[in-house]
C-alpha cells in the first residue's frame, strides 16, 4: 500500500514541479496529490484499523477476565 502512495507524491510532486506558476504548482501538488493519496490511505486503511480496534478491545476483554479471575482464586 505504501509503495503506491510513494510513487503517487513521486507524480504529484513531478507534475507540480512542471507547472507553469508557483501557485499553479502548489494547487496541483494538493488537489492532485496530497488530497487523493489522503482518502486513498484512509479508505484503504479501514481493514487495519477495524483489526487494530478488535485487537484492543479482545486485549481489554481478556485483561478485565483475569482481574475477575485473579480475585476468586486468592
Amino acid at each position: 500500500m505504501y509503495i503506491v502512495a510513494i510513487a503517487w507524491l513521486y507524480v504529484a510532486v513531478l507534475v507540480s514541479i512542471a507547472n507553469t506558476t508557483v501557485i499553479g504548482g502548489i494547487l496541483t501538488f494538493l488537489f492532485a496529490g496530497i488530497l487523493p493519496l489522503a482518502l486513498y490511505l484512509w479508505l484503504f486503511g479501514t481493514p487495519a484499523r477495524r483489526r487494530a480496534a478488535a485487537a484492543r478491545e479482545a486485549a481489554e476483554h481478556a485483561s478485565h477476565n483475569d482481574r475477575a479471575d485473579s480475585g476468586r482464586n486468592q
